[in-house]
């Protein structure tokens, strides 16, 4: 149980090194005109915190920086919601204020206020990708070498793509293939259908068909499903400005998981209800292991439809982003709610 000196100094430490990015000493603290101890007492309850797990040291002669169990500390017991400006609310009421005929545009303007006012890399998950399910797959043969795989959605949507199929596969493969897929893939979300395949189809083709790699090399290429449009990125160079990420260790594998697939799923695995915070390790992807990542929901109409996320460093300003997070998408949620009604 930390002492009520031990808390404000904590909470000092890490409000000034979110703003400084440096190591903070005591000595540094003691100088604050809202601080009223000795530095010989800082030092000793720096000490104690960074014994206790809630602080580390960079360098044995630096200041103390807050570790991951320090900043999980600050985010569920000293975190208190900033308070925007008068001229911010009036900015992003104007934003939204425009007539929009499409909801991706005003999907699209929440990501990028979120990334102007915080600095950091928004990100928002469309509803087509978190909904849209596969219900049935169906491939014509055309002719020994082509045929058309027939894909609909459980929206309505279909897709008729053409394949090549590969040399010497044969007609009893291709139907014990779509028997399969239909089997384990029925109602599976589209952002889902590669893991799955992997995870559940791969065995079973394996063991039921007699040409196993001709068959997965045209799956793998016909159920490739892209979903550019329902995830929407802004402020992804806001990054490299952080202090952190001048290592090139660092940002080289984060800027891989902007342009990959499985922020999808790490969004994915987080509660769509509520708003959460994961800080370092505590997110499962290895990329943003020294991010942290704040995530909310928006809904039409109480319903859930996609998910709001802003990734910064473990550093981040968390009073300033938990409020802009909350707000935008309380009104992008209102806005598309008001926007259905009048359909």
């Amino acid at each position: 149980m930390l002492t009520e000196r031990q808390l404000f100094l904590l909470q000092v430490l890490i409000n000034d090194y979110i703003l400084s990015a440096e190591p903070v000493g005591s000595r540094s603290i003691a100088k604050r005109q809202d601080v009223h101890y000795s530095p010989a007492t800082i030092r000793n309850e720096l000490a104690d915190l960074e014994e206790m797990g809630y602080l580390e040291k960079t360098h044995l002669s630096s200041g103390r920086v807050p570790s991951e169990k320090g900043y999980r500390f600050y985010v569920d017991h000293l975190l208190s919601p900033a308070i925007l400006t008068d001229e911010e609310m009036q900015n992003i009421r104007q934003a939204y204020r425009q007539k929009f005929a499409e909801n991706e545009k005003l999907i699209r303007i929440t990501a990028e206020l979120l990334s102007e006012f915080t600095n950091y890399t928004a990100i928002m998950l469309g509803p087509e990708l978190l909904e849209t399910r596969l219900k049935h797959i169906q491939l014509v043969k055309l002719s020994d070498h082509k045929g058309v795989m027939i894909i609909v959605t459980d929206t309505g949507h279909v897709e008729n793509r053409v394949v090549a199929f590969p040399d010497r596969i044969n007609t009893g493969d291709i139907e014990k293939m779509v028997n399969v897929l239909n089997d384990k893939l029925k109602m599976v979300p589209l952002y889902q259908l590669q893991a799955r395949i992997q995870k559940e189809v791969k065995e079973e083709l394996r063991q039921n068909v007699s040409d196993y790699e001709q068959v997965m090399s045209l799956l793998t290429e016909s159920l490739t499903i892209d979903d550019p449009e329902q995830i929407f990125f802004s402020g992804k160079s806001n990054m490299l400005a952080q202090p952190e990420f001048q290592d090139v260790d660092k940002i080289i594998p984060l800027l891989k998981v902007f342009e990959g697939k499985e922020i999808v799923h790490e969004l994915m695995s987080i509660p769509p209800k509520g708003l959460h915070i994961r800080i370092g390790r505590e997110n499962k992807l290895l990329g943003i292991k020294d991010c942290s990542l704040i995530t909310t929901s928006y809904s039409i109409d109480g319903e859930h439809m996609g998910t709001v996320a802003v990734i910064g460093p473990k550093r981040m300003t968390y009073p300033r982003v938990v409020t802009l997070i909350d707000i935008l998408s309380r009104i992008l949620s209102k806005s598309l709610s008001e926007k259905e009604s009048k359909k």
